[in-house]
């Protein structure tokens, strides 16, 4: 591989004065991952996490799905072995599901994976207040999705926690066969003049009626917000409160607020470790970063909601590592490329790319003796101290202190590079940058300019 020109690494980057027109701030609470539990000393002192209080001015809180917060917590007891195998195996379903959107055919917007067994693993959820009077559902986010649903009242297969009740709101209505958004989710159907869907959602299948009514995030409300509304669904893949899209299609988020938030938002997602501590999602152009530095967005014309970006190299300590060409290349023909994603836990390279900084790590580590963990093939026993790991895209380098490479048991007896190979049983191959490795930093996504920009940042 051809030696790359070195790119200063990211710098922390001050944020710029709010103006009066103020962004959308979310405040991520972040309690333990799985990875570590509450503290029995923290439980005892009645410092634990703040599940509700009131919300500030333009503020909304969003609890990390493995929060004792949240309704998507998986169950208690499991030991850090079983937590991180379990993430592990979401993980590799959701790579999975990217790579058969990124290969599908299909023009539809709404992610749909035929046919195929795929638990999705969404990481953070946010309180939104739905519906005249307002109806708080906490909803998972997502930056690889488009359209927002939430299961209804009589529900058929739905998880049976909160629902949104569509009688109870004088602003609901339901979307005609004729309108545009009809023709923009998979499988449109009619039943007399509504229109109405199904789809497959991981190892789900939904059926629901498409939908408008108010959204409010924070202080911010947006009128005829277009969703579906889940009326059947078998499986479990189905978030139980519902899905918020960040992606870029015309049902996301960032497209049906984008006479309010210029299609650009930003998030630091907080350390996995903290409890309490607290990252932001800042929604509209005011309020971002001025010193940030960008690499271009990329368009898969066959799945264009999905963030893709140029990685042209890797580097491990000082050196850059040798890595085939083709494995980090962009391929708009078959989806294959390199792409931002919240829903991932660990960073999963295509195979060429992770061997070669794998092999580099343990050298850097003089060899020691390794064990695996499920899919982590690189743990170790003895005390470890990493070397950085450098992400060199076109034009920003993104480089990853100790503790966005590193995972530790609780008891501290075993450390494990928290990285894998992506499955190679799928139709297009992708690298994706995952929410630990992207913790503490901010990262910007300015979709009208077409860049993604990454510094760092302390999430506080």
């Amino acid at each position: 591989m051809a030696p790359i020109k070195p790119i200063s690494p990211l710098t922390p980057s001050p944020l710029s004065t709010m103006s009066t027109l103020q962004p959308l701030i979310i405040s991520l609470l972040t309690c333990h991952l799985l990875l570590s539990g509450l503290p029995s000393s923290m439980a005892a002192s009645g410092h634990g996490p703040q599940c509700s209080g009131p919300e500030r001015g333009s503020t909304l809180r969003i609890f990390h799905v493995n929060s004792p917060c949240s309704p998507l917590r998986p169950p208690a007891g499991l030991s850090w072995e079983e937590s991180v195998l379990r993430m592990q195996a979401e993980d590799q379903a959701r790579l999975q599901f990217l790579s058969s959107l990124a290969g599908s055919r299909k023009k539809s917007s709404i992610p749909v994976a035929s046919g195929r067994q795929i638990v999705q693993s969404p990481t953070y959820v946010a309180r939104v207040q739905i519906g005249t009077p307002e109806q708080t559902m906490l909803m998972a986010l997502d930056t690889s999705n488009d359209a927002a649903w939430v299961p209804c009242s009589g529900c058929i297969g739905c998880a049976p926690s909160t629902v949104f009740d569509p009688t109870r709101s004088t602003s609901f209505k339901t979307v005609g066969c004729q309108a545009t958004q009809c023709q923009q989710v998979p499988n449109p159907m009619c039943n007399g003049s509504a229109c109405s869907f199904n789809m497959t959602y991981g190892g789900s299948s939904i059926a629901a009626g498409l939908s408008q009514d108010k959204f409010r995030l924070a202080t911010n409300p947006v009128a005829d917000y277009t969703f579906g509304c889940i009326q059947k669904a078998t499986g479990t893949s189905v978030p139980p409160q519902g899905l918020l899209g960040l992606g870029r299609g015309p049902l996301s988020l960032v497209s049906q607020a984008q006479s309010m938030y210029k299609s650009t938002f930003s998030y630091c997602l907080p350390s996995f470790k903290s409890l309490n501590f607290s990252g932001s999602l800042r929604l509209g152009p005011a309020g971002q970063p001025v010193r940030i530095k960008y690499t271009p967005l990329l368009r898969n014309p066959r799945r264009s909601s999905l963030y893709y970006v140029n990685l042209i190299g890797i580097r491990v300590g000082r050196k850059v590592v040798d890595i085939p060409p083709e494995a980090l290349a962009f391929n708009p023909a078959t989806g294959a490329g390199t792409v931002f994603d919240s829903g991932t836990v660990f960073t999963r390279l295509v195979e060429p790319a992770y061997v070669a900084v794998r092999d580099a790590f343990r050298a850097r580590m003089r060899n020691a003796a390794v064990s695996s963990l499920g899919g982590f093939d690189t743990c170790y026993t003895v005390p470890v101290v990493a070397p950085t790991i450098t992400l060199m895209f076109a034009g920003v380098n993104m480089t990853l202190p100790m503790d966005n490479i590193l995972i530790h048991s609780t008891a501290g007896g075993l450390t494990c590079l928290a990285m894998a190979a992506a499955p190679s049983n799928v139709n297009s191959v992708l690298n994706v940058i995952a929410s630990m490795q992207q913790q503490n930093h901010r990262v910007l996504f300015d979709v009208p300019n077409s860049r993604l920009g990454v510094s760092r940042e302390p999430c506080s």
